[in-house]
């Protein structure tokens, strides 16, 4: 069964206050200089959360914001998929459903889904693979918000691949039998050996919160086995992203000359460039968020906008959506912009 599946609506949430090089170059007691910062970090600037900035509340504004770009009716979404982070006002709420609420989506149901940064990409196939396979489901709002930089110790010399943690809200509607801004393709490839290699150290069962740690739970983001990921990044990540890009532009019936726009996650600026170099694009073909930061499975939708939004993405751009998750899970889409 086939059916056109497009992007309807995008909308974008960001926190007015940002944290700079030279502030994130203080928190490290100097350790990285703001020109290293800057420069190797590739980070001018980041958003960081206000008081009112949850990671549900978040996730509500930029859907607000994608229900009125899509300009429709919120009670004609019939799934909420919410790739917010488990980070949140209240442990062990229903992100989904509170942003079902705050948006008026009263026909829909909802449901959190969680693949770290890779969450929105991972969560727009699923969207697809569901309008495609249930006949009552013709629009699904895909949404969420992120603040996982609270938890990170800039002392921590570990950490510097995460220094660039900021914060913010995305959504993307998507209707089927659409003729434009098609989703076409995608890959995913996951590595589970990986699994524990990364995460919040202090907070959970196994290693929960006492008078102890109190003070260093809230900051216990960590490499919980450096060496073991670094290790094996090292040797199996760029490999395993060209894979995915080149199974999803298969899937799509399209080859990398093809690719208009890469809309790619912030990292360091020595990989973004690598990047761009391996798929043959200059830096005029994507957007470097180094003003943002990394507001994890929030960047793909502010790339896409900010691309839409510089005259980057066009009709019949072909962007190539890409995202890398801790655990660890490379994926991409692809997106044929425009008219069908």
């Amino acid at each position: 069964m086939s059916e056109n599946i497009g992007i309807l609506g995008i909308g974008v949430y960001l926190p007015s206050t940002t944290m700079s090089a030279a502030q994130i170059a203080a928190a490290t007691n100097g350790v990285w200089s703001e020109d290293a910062v800057r420069e190797k970090l590739g980070i001018n600037k980041k958003t960081i959360p206000g008081p009112q900035d949850g990671t549900q509340e978040m996730g509500a504004l930029a859907a607000l914001e994608a229900v009125k770009d899509a300009n429709i009716d919120p009670k004609e979404i019939d799934v909420i998929l919410c790739f917010g982070e488990e980070w949140k006002e209240y442990p062990l709420t229903t992100s989904a459903l509170y942003i079902q609420d705050r948006i008026g989506a009263t026909n829909a149901w909802g449901i959190d889904v969680q693949n770290r940064c890779c969450t929105s990409v991972s969560a727009l196939k699923m969207a697809k693979d569901m309008l495609i396979a249930d006949p009552d489901v013709k629009t699904v709002l895909v949404a969420g918000g992120y603040r996982n930089g609270d938890f990170v110790d800039y002392t921590d010399k570990n950490m510097s691949m995460m220094y660039n943690l900021s914060a913010g809200g995305g959504a993307l509607i998507l209707r089927k039998g659409m003729d434009k801004n098609l989703l076409l393709g995608s890959h995913l490839i996951s590595d589970g050996s990986l699994a524990r290699t990364a995460g919040v150290e202090i907070g959970g069962t196994l290693n929960p919160i006492t008078t102890d740690n109190l003070n260093s739970a809230y900051k216990s983001l960590r490499l919980l086995d450096p060496e073991k990921m670094k290790a094996r990044l090292n040797e199996v990540s760029q490999a395993n992203w060209l894979t995915c890009i080149d199974k999803a532009l298969a899937k799509s019936n399209k080859a990398r000359s093809d690719i208009g726009y890469l809309d790619i996650l912030h990292i360091k600026r020595s990989g973004h460039l690598g990047m761009l170099k391996d798929l043959g694009l200059y830096e005029d073909q994507t957007v470097y968020l180094e003003d943002y930061g990394h507001m994890g499975q929030v960047d793909q939708i502010l790339s896409l906008k900010l691309g839409l939004d510089q005259g980057k993405i066009k009709d019949g751009t072909v962007v190539c959506m890409i995202a890398a998750g801790i655990g660890y899970v490379w994926a991409a889409n692809i997106v044929q912009w425009g008219k069908a």
